[in-house]
Parts: C-alpha cells; structure tokens; sequence
C-alpha cells in the first residue's frame, strides 16, 4: 500500500465522524475535496488551485459548498471541539487560549472588513479580524472555536448587512464579549481545561474577568501597565507602581517554555492583591521582566486556588504563545487565511473547514506518537 493510500484511509476514518453534519452526498463530498485541498502542499489554497486538486474544471462546485449547500458548519465546529478535546485534553494542565487575528482584504464589500488594527500586520490595514478560541496542553495545540469580529460601521448599517449575508439578529460585540462567547461555549460543552490566558486586550477588561471568577475560571491574563489593582492595605495601585515597589529579591528567573529560539527565559515577580477572596482562592498581580531590557516588562492579573505556585502561574503566562504557533500553523499548512470569499457565512465555512483540517493533522501526529507508523503527510 502506498503513502498517499494509507492516508487517505486514514483520511476517510476521520472524515466519517463529520459526515453527519453534511446531510447530501454532494455536500460530503465536496467538503472532502475541500479538505485535501487544504491539507496539501499548494502554496496558495485558493478557489481555483484547490478545485485543480480536485480534479475539477473551476471553483463552482466548492464554492457552492461554501456559499449555498446546506451544511451544519456551527456543527462541525462543535465536532472539531470535541476531536482535539478527546486527543489532547487535560483537565489539570489545559490552557483555553484567546486572541484575534487580521485577514487582509481588498474592497469594502467582504463582512467586517475596514480599516483598523491588525496585530498580524502590527498597523492599521483594512482587513477582517477574527476572534479565535484555542486549546494548548502537554500533548499539542489547536484552534476549537471562532467569530468574526463586525466593527459598529457595520452592525449599523443593516443594507450593508444583509448585502453580505449578515442577519438583522446580530447585532454589534466587542472582541472581548465575542471572546466570553467562545470560552462559555468551551465550558458548557464540558471541554477539560484547568486555565484560561489571553493578551491585555482582553485580560484588560474587568468584566470578562469577572465572569471568569463568578465560575471559578482560574486564570492569568495579561494587562496594561495601567492597570489599578486593589492592594493587600484595601488601597489601589497602578500595575507597574506596584511591581516597581517590590524588592530585588522577589524577582525569580524562570522558563516560560519552549519557543521558536529555545526556552523563553524571564525574571518574575508576583505580589498578593485583592484581600477579600473566596475561601481557598487567591489574586495576584505578576510581571515578566526581558533579562536583557530591564526596562521592558509584562503584567498579568490571576486568579486561582491559593496553593499555585509561581511556576504554574509562569507555565500559564507563557502557554498564550500557542495560539501565535496555531495561527501560523494553519496559515501556512491548512489554508486558514487564503480564502476569496466575501459573504458572512462563507467565512465561517472556510475558516472551520481550514480549523477541521487542522484537527485532522493533530489526529493524526497524536497516532504516530502513539506508534502508527503508517500515517504521513498527504501530497498533492
């Protein structure tokens, strides 16, 4: 049996747990055509080069799969969630992960696109921006959940709306209310995670803070320097008065994790804030200082049993990193940016084809670790 054989029943196997969610033939198979296309080498995955792939004379068949089949895409999604938490969920040590990530477009016609910020480009772009949920743990990482972020020029301009697909019925959410969304979701699905990080941008707003205590989320979040924090004396104090305050000998130099260069190395620090607590919980304020820049530093508030150590709230911190790594994993292998589509709900196809795509190649490492040989990479 040859390589491309075996995987491709491999291929199959994982595929048949999705199937029900696609109710035609057509459907199914489209979305297969689909997903090999995404997992192959082509160097771009768009429209024309994946319906090569397939053997198709033009993109009409997977766009229609895109656009117009009827399909459960929210369903597959569900389903992704539910593949990675079985192949690498950790009840103790799994991280939920949040950030957004910018897609740079042309035009003002595809849903959510303006001009605005895109951490991917590091400047304003005109670009969509996509809220994305991701699960890290001892044995891999992947992306579990998404939305796409509509700025209020949209949301208030209903002509507009419709034009693109976007119902009457969904109205205008920050980044942070779209990431509460996604973690809500994780939990009621009884996804097993033990904590939840995220950059300031929504580490930084207290109310999605605050909902992940009312449910006993434990939690290390990154803010701005800015941030007022309520001191052990029941007095407030700006973030990075507070660390400022602290003595030499409370900063530990310590591994964060593994990264593109070797191990992430820091000096820490961490004080106690926030006097009235639950019974048994505790808050504190930690900062991450660059050994080689003494001047550049990172805060974070965080919330958990009493008993954390140091290290496990450095190990958290440090753990946000894998969505960068999820983002430019399926950017670069499952086609997570290279759509031509414009309607709103052909997005969320896309991107939740590209993320099954994804789980398909965590599967699939996670058997060959396991001692199935037999799997490899597919090629075109």
């Amino acid at each position: 049996m040859t390589d491309l054989e075996t995987w491709s029943r491999e291929f199959f196997d994982f595929l048949a747990g999705f199937a029900h969610r696609f109710p035609r033939v057509e459907s199914r198979r489209q979305a297969a055509s689909y997903l090999r296309g995404l997992l192959s080498e082509l160097e771009r995955k768009n429209g024309w080069t994946l319906a090569e792939t397939a053997g198709e004379h033009g993109p009409q068949r997977l766009q229609r799969l895109l656009n117009f089949y009827a399909w459960d895409t929210d369903g597959l999604r569900d389903d992704i969630r539910t593949c990675v938490a079985e192949t690498i969920g950790d009840a103790d040590n799994g991280v939920l992960i949040l950030d957004d990530t910018g897609f740079l477009k042309k035009g003002a016609r595809s849903a959510g696109v303006a001009r605005q910020y895109s951490g991917t480009a590091g400047r304003i772009e005109n670009c969509q921006i996509g809220v994305f949920l991701a699960y890290a743990g001892p044995q891999g990482r992947a992306l579990i959940d998404r939305e796409l972020y509509l700025p209020s020029a949209w949301t208030e301009d209903r002509q507009r709306c419709r034009a693109a697909g976007i119902s009457d019925d969904i109205a205008f959410a920050t980044k942070p209310d779209l990431g509460q969304a996604l973690l809500k979701r994780a939990v009621e699905a009884g996804v097993p995670f033990g904590w939840v990080t995220a950059d300031e941008a929504y580490g930084g707003v207290s109310r999605l803070r605050r909902w992940m205590e009312e449910r006993a989320i434990a939690h290390v979040v990154a803010v701005p320097k800015s941030q007022m924090v309520i001191t052990m004396d029941l007095g407030q104090s700006r973030a990075d008065r507070l660390i400022a305050g602290l003595g030499e000998e409370t900063w530990h130099r310590l591994s964060c994790g593994e990264g593109a260069h070797g191990t992430r190395v820091y000096d820490w620090a961490s004080a106690d804030i926030r006097p009235l607590r639950e019974p048994g919980k505790a808050h504190w304020l930690l900062a991450r200082r660059n050994v080689n820049d003494p001047d550049n530093l990172a805060y974070y508030i965080c919330f958990a049993d009493e008993s954390t150590t140091v290290e496990e709230l450095v190990r958290v911190a440090g753990s946000r990193w894998a969505i960068e790594e999820c983002f430019q994993a399926a950017k670069n292998e499952t086609g997570l940016d290279h759509y031509q589509v414009r309607g709103y709900r052909a997005w969320y196809r896309h991107i939740t084809l590209s993320m099954a795509a994804s789980a398909f190649l965590l599967w699939l490492r996670q058997a060959l670790k396991k001692g199935d040989q037999s799997a490899t990479r597919p090629r075109p």
